[in-house]
């Protein structure tokens, strides 16, 4: 326990929240900018079984942000990458990975059994994908974006008057035509996801105030932050 001393000692965590942590199983749709970080954080906190999604390769663009890699990665698939990373950092947990797109007909036998579904996406397909699985299947999915300067977290399927995904965006069709600048500094991404790791183990551990039914949105220019409720 050595290594969990700094939390299992706050009351919020203790022996029960680390149990809880032991046993949970989370997934990670997409490892890129903000599943890099939220990955770090989870596996280091001792989430027992982590499970990381992606179709893609590692890229020398991606280095600037997505934190898990380093240039000898460049051209292999980034969940293997990831996983090895993970597994490296903490021996403890179970790592697995799947280098697959995720979409419809797959969500559903990645998600079941799982505590959270964390949001590391690029795209509004796979978000509205993983966004109805998750309400449908009723598994806490920890949302997350982030565009230039500015990110975005919620937590939807989660209390007593749960929201979903549609709730924020409930025009498909204009989300998927909507084209968001592709610039972001690396600094925003990982404000963003050690924020989606943070409701993550609120989630598991049962303690604070999740952001469920409420949007957190950050601006790294102004630091200015916001929490708006949800429809």
């Amino acid at each position: 326990m050595t290594r969990y001393d700094r939390q299992s000692i706050l009351s919020e965590v203790g022996d029960e929240g680390m149990r809880r942590l032991r046993a949970a199983r989370v997934l990670i749709v997409g490892v890129g900018g903000l599943g890099s970080p939220a990955a770090l954080y989870l596996a280091a906190a001792g989430v027992g079984t982590i499970l990381l999604a992606d179709d893609d390769r590692v890229s020398l663009d991606n280095l600037q942000r997505q934190i898990l890699y380093t240039e000898e990665d460049i051209a292999s698939p980034k969940a293997e990458c990831a996983a090895r990373r993970l597994r490296a950092l903490n021996g403890d947990i179970t790592v697995e990975a799947y280098s697959r797109r995720i979409g419809r007909d797959n969500i559903r036998q990645l998600a079941e059994g799982c505590d959270a579904v964390v949001d590391g996406c690029d795209n509004f397909a796979t978000r509205y994908a993983v966004g109805d699985a998750t309400a449908e299947m009723g598994i806490p999915y920890v949302y997350g974006a982030i565009c230039e300067f500015e990110g975005q977290v919620s937590v939807f399927n989660y209390g007593p008057h749960p929201r979903s995904y549609r709730d924020l965006w409930p025009d498909q069709a204009a989300a998927e035509g909507y084209a968001a600048p592709k610039g972001v500094m690396g600094p925003t991404a990982a404000c963003t996801a050690a924020v989606q790791a943070s409701e993550t183990l609120k989630i598991i551990c049962g303690y604070g105030e999740v952001l469920a039914g409420r949007l957190w949105s950050i601006d790294m220019k102004t630091m200015q932050t916001f929490i708006s409720e949800l429809p």
